[in-house]
């Protein structure tokens, strides 16, 4: 058996009734997967596979936690993830991807959802994802603060870098580089 034999649905082996199928995503999963993206996670996904005329139609259920690096202290946090996805498959002569639908070789009649599982969880990660307040690693948190050059008020990663306001430099303390000054005089109007 191979590595992911365990995520093999046989599709030519089911009728006419909806099957369901329930997998358990954890760690081992995600060190088979080998992806830096999510390396460590407790996850359910529960896969029915109804069977239609010239296709058969995959609905997933994915819930549980993963744990991912906070883009503010680089800890690991935990990731709540829910999603649910549908595939549709078809037999073919051999793989291929037509249009949102998977194809797959008649002579093998199976569909191996390894990848695809690890693909809905990865697309529902959040671009920004970091601590809730207070729950950052204090030491790297001190670091940030004192090597910050950004205005609190930027509008790339506003809340990104969430500080007391206490510790934060105003831009009325900020003090312009004296070769830079005399550029601010300059007039860009060309008329």
């Amino acid at each position: 058996m191979s590595k992911f034999g365990q995520y093999n649905i046989v599709l030519k082996d089911i009728g006419d009734e909806v099957r369901t199928f329930n997998f358990e995503l954890n760690d081992e999963y995600f060190a088979k997967i080998n992806s830096p993206e999510v390396q460590k996670g407790q996850l359910t996904a529960n896969v029915s596979v109804k069977k239609k005329i010239g296709l058969y139609e995959l609905s997933f259920e994915i819930n549980g936690v993963i744990q991912i690096p906070c883009d503010r202290c680089l800890d690991d946090m935990d990731q709540q993830i829910y999603h649910k996805d549908m595939l549709q498959v078809k037999f073919g002569a051999g793989w291929s991807e037509e249009n949102e639908i998977v194809v797959v070789p008649e002579a093998e009649g199976a569909i191996n959802i390894a990848w695809f599982l690890y693909e809905f969880i990865v697309l529902n990660i959040p671009i920004k994802h970091v601590h809730a307040t207070g729950e950052c690693n204090k030491g790297m948190v001190t670091k940030l603060k004192r090597h910050i050059t950004r205005q609190k008020d930027d509008s790339d990663d506003s809340g990104l870098f969430e500080f007391d306001e206490e510790d934060d430099t105003s831009a009325d303390d900020t003090q312009i580089d004296p070769r830079w000054e005399s550029l601010q005089n300059i007039n860009f109007d060309n008329n």
